[in-house]
């Protein structure tokens, strides 16, 4: 099995180590892995060392957000020299954003009628993490479903056991609040996709358009532009994508004559009904796909 998309403590919503993801792997079955995270390629060392201790192919990742005409995607890099400084520039340029994005964050959330939750209780959440001052959708979703003051808020009634929402609470809560044009969306300044497909060539990598079903849902009419900038795969097996979109998906990568690839997403707590390799790609399709991953 393969999966080449999953989340480790070095994004702002992944809950595991690396050497934990290569671990979970061994014991799902994964034959090939890539942990991708978010503007972050510091998990990848550690990451290939304990995927070879485990008998796994690791192929380097990561997972950049960009802008293509004013809308934000995500850019899957592939096989990339992680220890470019490219990467290192992506990281500090999100985290010099971060304090006030965040503070922004906090006051949309308590302009929603939240006005309990507090700076003090974000920075709680947030201490362990990598990404101390970035307080995603998230995030704040984890603070508001444990407050008491907040038990019968009739807008987290759908994140709640049972509700609506519930299946994945956190990313939902932040797909629904916290995303672009949402009522607690804050913009981040995000380099140019063109850039970002630039670097990663620059760095022997390839580029893979992340959940495309998710960014492009009603604009697909753009894939075909964004392909004739240089992307070179298109992840069409996705946990978010239902069977007609990642039949969809895979004809254009296939009429495009580019990579189609599978990633399950895994990011543990913030999405706890994905699990590893959890992407809906047929086998004998994996097939193929390990055979052009390691040529």
């Amino acid at each position: 099995m393969i999966d080449l998309h999953m989340h480790s403590r070095y994004s702002d919503d992944g809950e595991f180590t690396p050497s934990e993801l290569a671990a979970k792997c061994a014991q799902k079955g994964i034959r090939i892995m890539s942990v991708t995270d978010h503007n972050c390629a510091r998990a990848n060392a550690d990451a290939a060392k304990a995927a070879a201790k485990e008998g796994i192919t690791y192929i380097p990742g990561i997972e950049i957000d960009c802008t293509y005409r004013d809308i934000n995607f995500h850019i899957l890099g592939y096989g990339i020299d992680f220890l470019a400084k490219d990467y290192e520039k992506v990281e500090e340029n999100l985290k010099d954003q971060c304090m006030q994005a965040s503070l922004d964050r906090l006051a949309k959330t308590q302009a929603l009628g939240f006005e309990h939750v507090t700076k003090k209780a974000m920075q709680a959440l947030s201490q362990d993490n990598y990404w101390q001052e970035n307080w995603s959708g998230e995030m704040f979703a984890e603070v508001l479903l444990t407050m008491p003051e907040y038990a019968d808020h009739p807008l987290l009634t759908p994140y709640r056991p049972g509700g609506g929402r519930s299946d994945n609470p956190l990313v939902n809560f932040y797909w629904d609040y916290y995303a672009q044009e949402k009522p607690c969306y804050v913009k981040i300044h995000y380099p140019a996709m063109e850039e970002i497909i630039d670097m990663i060539h620059r760095s022997h990598g390839i580029c893979v358009i992340a959940h495309p079903g998710v960014n492009l849902q009603g604009k697909e009419f753009l894939l075909d532009d964004i392909v004739s900038l240089g992307i070179d795969g298109i992840e069409a097996f996705s946990s978010y994508h239902r069977k007609e979109q990642a039949q969809f998906y895979y004809q254009k990568a296939q009429e495009k004559h580019i990579l189609c690839t599978c990633g399950s997403d895994y990011h543990g707590k913030t999405k706890p009904s994905i699990e590893i390799g959890q992407h809906h790609c047929p086998i004998s399709y994996e097939e193929r796909l390990k055979e052009a991953l390691l040529k």
